[in-house]
């Protein structure tokens, strides 16, 4: 028997609404920017001589940014090698000055140190993948100064029934062992689509645009923020366990019309889409593949396709980027064609400043007293900006 599973997992999970913020500050000029452009970006690294690590994978490259110099070079080649990869997805920072590079096309993680030397690696699926059972894929979300590596549960097994309607946060030490659970939080809703036989099953889940997921992000001290898209209020998980719980944060959900479907569709193909993670089972004998483009290179006029709740909800999902400061930046949902908004919030739940970046342009990581941010042409290329980290 053949069965072929299909998972879509959004890194943005693309939720909307407008937002009754008094106090909204333009991030400002960049004060630095490169001219060259890059198919997708997920997240930077920014190294300790300031040069930054960017993973492009659309371009199928490692590269380091050098802003001062304007010029960028790959680091590593295209393979299966000690020092290649085949889809390099993100990257994260390790302990030392080193980095933890996401190759979905080999399916593992790869360590660099300092000099980008390639490490060691890990693989990125967890354990045997069995009808009924979680699906554990370590594709990380975060990472914290000790090592410790955080990713989410996918919260259905493969063949399963019924889909749950929440995912593990797992933490992974450095020094081995089991995951740890550390909180969950609200996935996206999905629909399943089965096809084929008894001898050759197809199933596809496939998350729905626009349907509410909490967002969340990690710490350098390890601490875990989630943005609840409920009521809109933001969770920090120290890492003792102890939470926090911040006040709701006032908002006025938005009807979706065709505007907001198509920027949705526009926003999620100019970030390279979803993860497709496809499960293989024949004669009993699982293997798995990793790609990055999967869900996202629809045109922005099929929105037909989907099915669409009526309101969205307050924030994006997905991945939540915490600054260095470990302030949370929240990404609230506008009307189509206004500027970008980030609420940012404190270790203490409470929003401290507001920030607004040009349309659509978005945040994919921070510096020593930097903002990095995607900004996209006309052609739907991504270009890498530096601004400086607003204080409030």
């Amino acid at each position: 028997m053949r069965r072929s599973t299909l998972f879509v997992v959004p890194i943005f999970a693309l939720a909307g609404l407008a937002s009754s913020v008094s106090a909204q500050t333009p991030i400002g000029r960049p004060t630095a920017r490169l001219r060259e452009d890059f198919g997708s970006i997920q997240t930077v690294r920014e190294l300790a001589n300031g040069q930054v690590l960017v993973a492009d994978p659309l371009s199928k490259a490692l590269y380091r940014v050098d802003f001062q110099a304007g010029t960028r070079d790959v680091v590593g080649s295209e393979g299966q090698g000690p020092q290649e990869y085949r889809q390099p997805d993100a990257v994260w920072p390790l302990r030392g000055d080193s980095t933890l590079l996401v190759d979905l096309g080999n399916a593992r993680l790869v360590a660099l140190g300092p000099e980008l030397h390639f490490g060691p690696t890990l693989p990125l699926a967890q354990g045997d993948f069995q009808p009924g059972q979680p699906l554990v894929l370590r594709i990380p979300q975060g990472t914290d100064r000790d090592g410790g590596l955080f990713f989410r549960s996918m919260g259905g097994g493969m063949g399963a029934g019924a889909l749950p309607d929440s995912a593990e946060i797992l933490r992974l030490a450095r020094d081995g062992g089991p995951p740890r659970q550390v909180a969950r939080f609200k996935v996206q809703d999905r629909k399943v689509n089965r096809s084929g036989g008894a001898e050759s099953q197809n199933v596809s889940i496939e998350p729905i645009p626009l349907s509410p997921e909490d967002a969340w992000g990690v710490a350098p001290d390890g601490a875990v923020a989630i943005a609840r898209a409920g009521d809109y209020h933001v969770d920090w998980i120290a890492p003792d366990g102890s939470v926090t719980r911040g006040p709701a944060i006032p908002h006025d959900p938005l009807r979706i019309g065709t505007a907001e479907k198509e920027a949705y569709l526009t926003d999620l193909a100019r970030s390279g889409g979803g993860i497709g993670v496809e499960v293989q089972v024949v004669n009993g004998r699982p293997s798995m593949s990793f790609q990055r483009g999967g869900g996202g290179a629809s045109a922005p006029r099929e929105i037909d396709r989907y099915t669409w709740p009526d309101r969205m909800p307050a924030i994006y999902g997905g991945r939540l980027p915490i600054d260095g400061l470990g302030r949370a930046w929240v990404r609230r949902h506008v009307e189509a064609g206004d500027p970008s908004l980030y609420d940012v919030i404190g270790r203490d739940g409470r929003r401290v400043g507001s920030v607004t970046l040009d349309p659509g342009d978005r945040v994919v990581g921070f510096g020593k007293d930097a903002v990095y941010v995607v900004r996209y042409d006309d052609m739907d290329l991504n270009y890498l900006e530096r601004y400086a980290l607003p204080a409030f």
